[in-house]
Protein backbone atom coordinates (compact mmCIF):
# COMPACT_ATOMS: atom_id res chain seq x y z
CA UNK A 1 0.00 0.00 0.00
CA UNK A 2 1.12 3.69 -1.28
CA UNK A 3 -0.11 6.20 0.72
CA UNK A 4 1.97 9.42 -0.82
CA UNK A 5 -0.42 11.03 -2.39
CA UNK A 6 -1.28 12.32 1.50
CA UNK A 7 1.08 15.24 0.56
CA UNK A 8 1.82 16.58 4.00
CA UNK A 9 3.59 13.14 4.54
CA UNK A 10 5.83 13.81 1.50
CA UNK A 11 6.47 16.55 2.77
CA UNK A 12 7.60 15.72 6.19
CA UNK A 13 9.64 12.87 4.61
CA UNK A 14 11.56 15.75 2.38
CA UNK A 15 12.23 18.08 5.74
CA UNK A 16 13.99 14.82 7.19
CA UNK A 17 15.84 14.23 3.98
CA UNK A 18 17.35 17.91 3.55
CA UNK A 19 17.78 17.85 7.40
CA UNK A 20 15.92 20.63 8.06
CA UNK A 21 13.59 18.99 10.28
CA UNK A 22 15.93 17.19 12.45
CA UNK A 23 19.58 18.91 13.38
CA UNK A 24 20.45 16.19 15.61
CA UNK A 25 23.74 14.67 15.01
CA UNK A 26 23.21 11.28 15.97
CA UNK A 27 19.50 11.06 13.91
CA UNK A 28 21.94 12.12 10.42
CA UNK A 29 24.86 9.67 11.33
CA UNK A 30 22.24 7.21 11.45
CA UNK A 31 20.38 8.06 8.51
CA UNK A 32 17.24 8.49 10.59
CA UNK A 33 16.63 5.17 11.47
CA UNK A 34 13.63 4.66 13.71
CA UNK A 35 12.49 2.49 16.00
CA UNK A 36 8.78 2.57 17.58
CA UNK A 37 7.50 0.78 19.85
CA UNK A 38 3.63 0.09 19.32
CA UNK A 39 1.62 0.05 22.63
CA UNK A 40 -1.66 -1.74 21.89
CA UNK A 41 -0.70 -4.01 18.89
CA UNK A 42 -4.11 -5.97 18.71
CA UNK A 43 -6.47 -2.84 17.99
CA UNK A 44 -7.54 -1.46 15.17
CA UNK A 45 -4.97 1.47 14.54
CA UNK A 46 -2.08 -1.00 16.01
CA UNK A 47 -2.27 -3.71 13.44
CA UNK A 48 -2.39 -0.61 10.84
CA UNK A 49 1.23 0.89 12.31
CA UNK A 50 2.91 -2.40 12.54
CA UNK A 51 1.83 -2.46 8.97
CA UNK A 52 2.75 0.80 7.48
CA UNK A 53 6.05 1.54 9.35
CA UNK A 54 8.02 -1.15 8.25
CA UNK A 55 7.04 0.10 4.57
CA UNK A 56 10.44 0.91 2.33
CA UNK A 57 8.49 4.54 1.85
CA UNK A 58 7.18 5.66 5.33
CA UNK A 59 8.99 8.69 7.04
CA UNK A 60 11.47 8.31 9.44
CA UNK A 61 12.23 4.75 8.15
CA UNK A 62 13.66 2.53 8.28
CA UNK A 63 11.62 1.61 10.62
CA UNK A 64 11.90 -1.13 13.16
CA UNK A 65 8.85 -1.71 15.19
CA UNK A 66 8.13 -3.61 18.50
CA UNK A 67 4.96 -4.76 19.30
CA UNK A 68 3.34 -4.53 22.88
CA UNK A 69 0.14 -6.55 23.90
CA UNK A 70 -2.89 -5.03 25.64
CA UNK A 71 -2.49 -5.13 28.40
CA UNK A 72 1.25 -5.62 28.68
CA UNK A 73 2.43 -8.39 30.97
CA UNK A 74 5.54 -7.82 33.41
CA UNK A 75 7.70 -10.12 30.82
CA UNK A 76 6.64 -8.16 27.88
CA UNK A 77 9.27 -5.30 28.02
CA UNK A 78 12.25 -7.96 28.32
CA UNK A 79 12.47 -8.75 24.98
CA UNK A 80 12.43 -4.74 24.36
CA UNK A 81 16.10 -2.67 23.94
CA UNK A 82 14.73 0.56 25.65
CA UNK A 83 17.79 2.38 24.69
CA UNK A 84 17.08 1.73 20.95
CA UNK A 85 13.67 3.26 20.96
CA UNK A 86 12.68 6.58 19.19
CA UNK A 87 9.61 6.73 19.24
CA UNK A 88 5.97 5.38 20.90
CA UNK A 89 2.80 4.95 19.96
CA UNK A 90 0.31 4.06 22.52
CA UNK A 91 -2.78 2.85 20.63
CA UNK A 92 -4.13 0.43 23.65
CA UNK A 93 -8.02 0.32 23.51
CA UNK A 94 -8.31 -1.39 26.68
CA UNK A 95 -10.46 -0.87 29.70
CA UNK A 96 -6.90 -0.94 31.60
CA UNK A 97 -4.89 1.80 29.28
CA UNK A 98 -4.65 4.43 31.60
CA UNK A 99 -2.32 1.75 34.14
CA UNK A 100 -0.87 0.65 30.85
CA UNK A 101 0.49 4.35 30.21
CA UNK A 102 2.03 4.91 33.16
CA UNK A 103 3.87 1.43 33.40
CA UNK A 104 4.98 1.90 29.99
CA UNK A 105 6.51 5.75 30.24
CA UNK A 106 7.56 4.96 33.59
CA UNK A 107 9.49 2.22 32.32
CA UNK A 108 10.84 3.08 29.34
CA UNK A 109 11.42 7.10 29.66
CA UNK A 110 14.58 6.66 32.16
CA UNK A 111 15.99 4.22 29.80
CA UNK A 112 15.04 4.95 25.94
CA UNK A 113 18.13 7.93 25.85
CA UNK A 114 17.07 8.19 22.32
CA UNK A 115 13.47 8.60 22.87
CA UNK A 116 12.07 11.37 20.41
CA UNK A 117 8.28 11.49 20.69
CA UNK A 118 4.92 9.90 22.19
CA UNK A 119 1.72 9.37 20.11
CA UNK A 120 -0.86 8.92 22.52
CA UNK A 121 -4.56 7.90 21.55
CA UNK A 122 -7.42 8.75 22.95
CA UNK A 123 -10.85 9.65 21.25
CA UNK A 124 -13.35 11.63 20.87
CA UNK A 125 -14.55 10.81 24.29
CA UNK A 126 -12.41 13.56 24.93
CA UNK A 127 -15.28 16.37 24.08
CA UNK A 128 -18.16 14.88 26.19
CA UNK A 129 -20.07 16.96 27.93
CA UNK A 130 -19.38 19.66 25.01
CA UNK A 131 -21.43 20.72 21.98
CA UNK A 132 -20.20 19.50 18.59
CA UNK A 133 -18.98 20.41 16.23
CA UNK A 134 -15.46 19.88 18.05
CA UNK A 135 -12.18 20.89 17.80
CA UNK A 136 -8.96 20.89 19.51
CA UNK A 137 -9.24 24.14 21.53
CA UNK A 138 -12.14 23.26 22.99
CA UNK A 139 -11.63 23.77 27.17
CA UNK A 140 -11.70 20.54 29.33
CA UNK A 141 -15.39 20.24 30.97
CA UNK A 142 -15.57 19.39 34.86
CA UNK A 143 -16.20 15.93 34.63
CA UNK A 144 -13.60 12.89 35.31
CA UNK A 145 -12.58 12.32 31.68
CA UNK A 146 -10.49 9.13 31.47
CA UNK A 147 -8.88 11.27 27.80
CA UNK A 148 -7.93 13.86 30.38
CA UNK A 149 -6.21 11.14 33.11
CA UNK A 150 -4.37 9.71 29.60
CA UNK A 151 -3.57 13.36 28.78
CA UNK A 152 -2.18 14.35 32.21
CA UNK A 153 -0.34 10.42 32.81
CA UNK A 154 1.85 11.80 29.45
CA UNK A 155 2.59 15.45 30.43
CA UNK A 156 3.70 14.16 33.87
CA UNK A 157 5.64 11.47 32.63
CA UNK A 158 7.63 13.42 29.39
CA UNK A 159 7.65 16.07 31.91
CA UNK A 160 10.67 14.11 33.73
CA UNK A 161 12.46 14.05 30.76
CA UNK A 162 12.23 17.61 28.96
CA UNK A 163 13.82 16.24 25.95
CA UNK A 164 11.05 14.42 24.40
CA UNK A 165 7.94 15.64 22.30
CA UNK A 166 4.01 14.55 22.22
CA UNK A 167 0.89 14.46 19.94
CA UNK A 168 -2.86 13.59 20.81
CA UNK A 169 -4.76 11.86 17.91
CA UNK A 170 -8.38 11.69 18.70
CA UNK A 171 -9.92 9.36 16.29
CA UNK A 172 -14.02 8.63 16.61
CA UNK A 173 -15.14 5.53 15.44
CA UNK A 174 -12.63 3.50 14.14
CA UNK A 175 -12.97 1.01 10.93
CA UNK A 176 -10.19 -1.34 11.10
CA UNK A 177 -9.69 -4.77 10.99
CA UNK A 178 -11.00 -5.38 14.76
CA UNK A 179 -13.91 -3.36 16.85
CA UNK A 180 -16.92 -2.35 14.79
CA UNK A 181 -16.08 -3.23 11.29
CA UNK A 182 -15.36 -6.88 12.66
CA UNK A 183 -18.52 -7.07 15.11
CA UNK A 184 -20.54 -5.95 12.20
CA UNK A 185 -19.16 -8.79 10.04
CA UNK A 186 -19.87 -11.00 12.60
CA UNK A 187 -23.51 -10.36 13.35
CA UNK A 188 -23.91 -10.24 9.34
CA UNK A 189 -22.68 -13.79 9.05
CA UNK A 190 -24.98 -15.15 11.94
CA UNK A 191 -28.30 -13.43 10.40
CA UNK A 192 -27.03 -14.95 6.93
CA UNK A 193 -26.76 -18.63 8.67
CA UNK A 194 -29.68 -18.11 10.33
CA UNK A 195 -31.77 -17.31 7.11
CA UNK A 196 -33.13 -13.63 9.35
CA UNK A 197 -33.07 -10.13 8.00
CA UNK A 198 -30.07 -8.20 9.29
CA UNK A 199 -31.76 -5.91 11.38
CA UNK A 200 -30.89 -2.32 12.77
CA UNK A 201 -29.96 -2.41 16.62
CA UNK A 202 -30.08 0.78 17.04
CA UNK A 203 -31.74 4.39 17.53
CA UNK A 204 -33.51 6.38 14.95
CA UNK A 205 -30.70 9.39 15.49
CA UNK A 206 -28.10 7.52 14.57
CA UNK A 207 -29.78 5.47 11.60
CA UNK A 208 -30.96 9.02 9.72
CA UNK A 209 -28.79 10.93 11.54
CA UNK A 210 -25.02 12.27 9.78
CA UNK A 211 -22.37 10.25 11.28
CA UNK A 212 -18.37 10.23 10.51
CA UNK A 213 -15.30 7.71 10.98
CA UNK A 214 -11.81 7.05 11.32
CA UNK A 215 -10.04 4.59 8.81
CA UNK A 216 -7.71 2.97 10.93
CA UNK A 217 -4.79 3.26 8.07
CA UNK A 218 -5.22 7.04 8.29
CA UNK A 219 -5.01 7.40 11.89
CA UNK A 220 -1.70 5.80 11.87
CA UNK A 221 -0.67 7.92 8.77
CA UNK A 222 -1.49 10.93 11.15
CA UNK A 223 0.33 9.37 13.91
CA UNK A 224 3.74 8.62 11.46
CA UNK A 225 3.09 12.01 10.60
CA UNK A 226 3.22 13.85 13.92
CA UNK A 227 5.89 11.73 15.00
CA UNK A 228 8.64 12.97 12.33
CA UNK A 229 7.42 16.36 11.42
CA UNK A 230 8.10 19.40 13.27
CA UNK A 231 5.25 21.33 12.72
CA UNK A 232 3.12 18.58 14.50
CA UNK A 233 4.77 18.37 18.26
CA UNK A 234 3.50 19.01 21.06
CA UNK A 235 -0.52 19.66 19.44
CA UNK A 236 -3.21 17.20 19.43
CA UNK A 237 -5.56 16.75 16.55
CA UNK A 238 -8.69 15.27 15.41
CA UNK A 239 -8.79 12.52 13.13
CA UNK A 240 -11.50 11.64 11.29
CA UNK A 241 -12.02 10.64 7.47
CA UNK A 242 -13.20 14.09 6.63
CA UNK A 243 -16.68 13.19 5.14
CA UNK A 244 -20.20 12.39 6.40
CA UNK A 245 -22.63 9.53 6.00
CA UNK A 246 -25.35 7.58 7.61
CA UNK A 247 -26.20 4.52 8.46
CA UNK A 248 -29.28 4.03 6.78
CA UNK A 249 -27.48 4.23 3.69
CA UNK A 250 -24.41 2.13 5.22
CA UNK A 251 -26.41 -0.75 6.61
CA UNK A 252 -27.38 -2.00 2.68
CA UNK A 253 -23.82 -1.90 1.98
CA UNK A 254 -23.15 -4.36 4.80
CA UNK A 255 -26.02 -6.57 3.64
CA UNK A 256 -24.40 -6.70 0.28
CA UNK A 257 -21.34 -7.65 1.63
CA UNK A 258 -22.38 -10.87 2.86
CA UNK A 259 -25.44 -11.72 0.32
CA UNK A 260 -28.48 -10.98 3.23
CA UNK A 261 -31.48 -9.45 3.29
CA UNK A 262 -31.99 -6.25 5.56
CA UNK A 263 -34.66 -4.03 7.74
CA UNK A 264 -33.78 -0.74 8.80
CA UNK A 265 -34.90 1.19 11.84
CA UNK A 266 -38.38 -0.07 12.69
CA UNK A 267 -39.44 1.90 15.92
CA UNK A 268 -38.62 2.35 19.57
CA UNK A 269 -40.48 -0.37 20.68
CA UNK A 270 -38.75 -3.20 18.38
CA UNK A 271 -35.37 -1.76 19.15
CA UNK A 272 -32.96 -4.24 20.36
CA UNK A 273 -29.40 -4.26 21.81
CA UNK A 274 -26.76 -6.43 19.49
CA UNK A 275 -25.62 -7.97 22.83
CA UNK A 276 -28.77 -9.17 24.00
CA UNK A 277 -29.52 -10.74 20.02
CA UNK A 278 -26.02 -12.40 20.27
CA UNK A 279 -26.16 -14.15 23.62
CA UNK A 280 -26.68 -18.11 23.09
CA UNK A 281 -25.08 -17.67 19.47
CA UNK A 282 -22.33 -19.40 20.51
CA UNK A 283 -23.06 -23.13 18.59
CA UNK A 284 -24.10 -20.83 15.20
CA UNK A 285 -20.69 -19.27 15.37
CA UNK A 286 -18.72 -22.76 16.11
CA UNK A 287 -20.72 -24.12 12.76
CA UNK A 288 -20.31 -21.17 10.59
CA UNK A 289 -16.61 -21.44 11.41
CA UNK A 290 -16.31 -25.13 10.60
CA UNK A 291 -18.60 -25.21 7.47
CA UNK A 292 -16.20 -22.35 6.15
CA UNK A 293 -12.84 -23.12 7.58
CA UNK A 294 -12.11 -19.77 9.54
CA UNK A 295 -9.75 -19.28 12.10
CA UNK A 296 -11.00 -21.33 15.31
CA UNK A 297 -12.47 -18.17 17.53
CA UNK A 298 -15.09 -18.02 19.47
CA UNK A 299 -18.19 -15.20 18.84
CA UNK A 300 -17.09 -13.46 22.11
CA UNK A 301 -13.21 -13.03 20.34
CA UNK A 302 -14.85 -11.40 17.24
CA UNK A 303 -17.48 -9.45 17.96
CA UNK A 304 -17.65 -5.94 20.60
CA UNK A 305 -21.04 -6.26 21.04
CA UNK A 306 -21.15 -3.45 23.70
CA UNK A 307 -19.33 -1.18 21.58
CA UNK A 308 -21.87 -1.69 18.86
CA UNK A 309 -24.59 -0.63 20.58
CA UNK A 310 -22.71 2.47 22.18
CA UNK A 311 -22.33 3.78 19.09
CA UNK A 312 -25.61 2.91 17.42
CA UNK A 313 -27.38 4.22 20.57
CA UNK A 314 -26.14 7.30 20.90
CA UNK A 315 -28.27 9.93 21.38
CA UNK A 316 -27.36 12.83 19.73
CA UNK A 317 -24.84 12.81 16.64
CA UNK A 318 -21.51 14.32 16.87
CA UNK A 319 -19.27 15.21 14.65
CA UNK A 320 -15.34 16.57 14.21
CA UNK A 321 -13.58 19.26 12.68
CA UNK A 322 -10.20 18.23 10.56
CA UNK A 323 -9.14 21.99 10.11
CA UNK A 324 -6.21 21.98 12.66
CA UNK A 325 -4.60 19.09 11.41
CA UNK A 326 -4.86 20.17 7.70
CA UNK A 327 -3.68 24.29 9.08
CA UNK A 328 -0.45 22.12 10.38
CA UNK A 329 -0.10 20.00 7.25
CA UNK A 330 -1.75 16.39 7.12
CA UNK A 331 -3.74 16.52 4.30
CA UNK A 332 -5.15 12.74 4.51
CA UNK A 333 -8.50 11.70 3.87
CA UNK A 334 -10.65 8.70 3.34
CA UNK A 335 -13.56 8.21 1.55
CA UNK A 336 -15.85 6.22 4.16
CA UNK A 337 -18.31 4.05 2.01
CA UNK A 338 -14.62 3.05 0.47
CA UNK A 339 -12.96 2.68 4.08
CA UNK A 340 -16.03 0.46 5.29
CA UNK A 341 -15.79 -1.66 2.31
CA UNK A 342 -12.05 -2.10 2.24
CA UNK A 343 -12.57 -3.45 6.19
CA UNK A 344 -14.77 -5.43 5.19
CA UNK A 345 -12.77 -7.57 3.08
CA UNK A 346 -9.90 -7.66 5.46
CA UNK A 347 -11.68 -8.89 8.05
CA UNK A 348 -12.99 -11.96 4.98
CA UNK A 349 -9.37 -12.23 4.13
CA UNK A 350 -7.69 -12.81 7.28
CA UNK A 351 -10.62 -15.96 7.85
CA UNK A 352 -12.15 -14.33 10.80
CA UNK A 353 -15.59 -14.51 8.68
CA UNK A 354 -16.91 -15.64 5.89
Amino acid sequence: MSWWWAGAVGAARKKLDDGSGNSDSSAASSKFQSVGLIVGEASAVGASLAEILPLSDTPGGPWKVHTLPSPPLRHSLEHVERDSITHIFFVDDSDSNLETLRYVLSDILPAAKRLQHVCLQTGRRHYLGLEPPFHEDLPRTDSENPCYFLEDVLFEEIHKRGDVSWSGHRPTVIFGSTGLVRSLCAYAAVCKKEGVLLRWPGNRAQWEGFSDASDADLVAEQQIWAAVDPYAKDEAFNCSNGDVFKWKHMWKVLAEQFGVDWAGYESEERRFRLKDAMEGKGEVWEEIVKENELLPTKLGEVGRWGLVDEVFNAEACCLDSMNKSKEHGFLGFRNSVYSFTYWIDKVKAAKFVP
